[in-house]
């Protein structure tokens, strides 16, 4: 009996403990959804849960562009979305919104907390054919570089 409750503890403690993502609801709202995102690339970790997380919020009509999750993946270590992984902070400013879509401007400051980037992030309803009522990302711009963190 002994042994086999250390057995199950020893199972527990060593067992790889993984968050569980958070999936596209239509009780989410934008700036739930953007969070979850900027969250998810500032904890990107070695497995890239994180870039995992922000791809099941990409807008379907953004996945046909994109194209499957390895090459969205590597989008995201390209140089332009690369700072947005691991990145020390983060604040969002709303832009414009209607009932389809929100704008927001998103400063970052790199991880290396030296140069602080600004992006152009939309987020969209989904359409019929996968959660009308849901919001999804359609579109994150290039950064641009508006200065250093002193």
């Amino acid at each position: 009996m002994k042994l086999n409750i250390f057995i199950i503890f020893i199972f527990l403690v060593f067992l790889p403990i993984k968050a569980e993502n958070i999936y596209p609801n239509k009780d989410l709202k934008p700036l739930e959804i953007l969070n979850i995102q900027l969250k998810a690339l500032q904890n990107n970790d070695s497995k890239d849960l994180g870039i995992e997380q922000t791809w099941l919020f990409a807008h379907p009509q953004n996945k046909l562009a994109t194209g499957p999750y390895p090459r969205f993946k590597s989008m995201l270590y390209d140089s332009h979305y690369q700072i947005l992984l691991n990145h020390k902070s983060n604040s969002i400013t709303l832009l414009r919104s209607d009932n389809n879509k929100f704008v927001y401007e998103i400063k970052i400051v790199a991880k290396d907390n030296k140069n602080i980037y600004y992006y152009e992030w939309q987020i969209e309803k989904g359409t019929e054919d996968n959660c009308t009522n849901c919001w999804f990302t359609s579109s994150v711009s290039f950064p641009q570089i508006k200065g250093r963190n002193l």
